[in-house]
C-alpha cells in the first residue's frame, strides 16, 4: 500500500473546492474607497430598497444593501460579509458615489459634552 497516495475524497479538484474569487478582483485592483472614510464604527444606512443584479452592481454590493436596510456599522458589515475591511471600505464607497448608501462618520472628540458632565452622570447613578 502507498502511503503517499492520498484517498480520492480528500481530493479537491475544480468546482469541489468552492469559488475562490480574490479579493483585490471584487475590487478591480483598488484599495481606497471613491468616497467617504468609513471608519469601523461609522454607520451605514441604504437610501433605497434592494436593486436588481442588472443594476449594474456585484453581489457582495446586492448583499451590503440587503444588510444595510437598516443601520449597520462597517465592523458589522465586514463581518456578515466574511470580507477584509479595506475591501469592504472600497465597496461601500461604490454605493456611496452611487447614492445607495448614506454614510454617518464617528463625532468627533471635540463634540462630546464636558467632561464634567461624564462626571455628574457617574456619580448620580453611584447614588443610586
Amino acid at each position: 500500500m502507498d502511503s503517499t497516495a492520498a484517498p480520492d475524497e480528500d481530493i479537491w479538484h475544480d468546482d469541489e473546492a468552492g469559488p475562490v474569487v480574490r479579493p483585490y478582483a471584487m475590487t478591480r485592483g483598488r484599495t481606497a474607497p471613491a468616497r467617504g472614510e468609513f471608519d469601523l464604527i461609522s454607520l451605514v444606512v441604504a437610501t433605497r430598497s434592494v436593486p436588481s443584479i442588472a443594476a449594474g452592481l456585484q453581489p457582495e454590493h446586492i448583499t451590503i444593501m440587503r444588510l444595510a436596510q437598516r443601520p449597520l456599522s462597517v465592523a458589522e458589515v465586514a463581518g456578515h460579509l466574511t470580507l477584509p475591511l479595506g475591501i469592504v471600505r472600497v465597496l461601500l464607497g461604490d454605493l456611496l458615489d452611487k447614492g445607495y448608501i448614506l454614510a454617518r462618520e464617528p463625532q468627533p472628540a471635540t463634540h462630546m459634552p464636558p467632561e464634567r458632565i461624564f462626571k455628574a452622570v457617574i456619580n448620580g447613578l453611584r447614588s443610586l
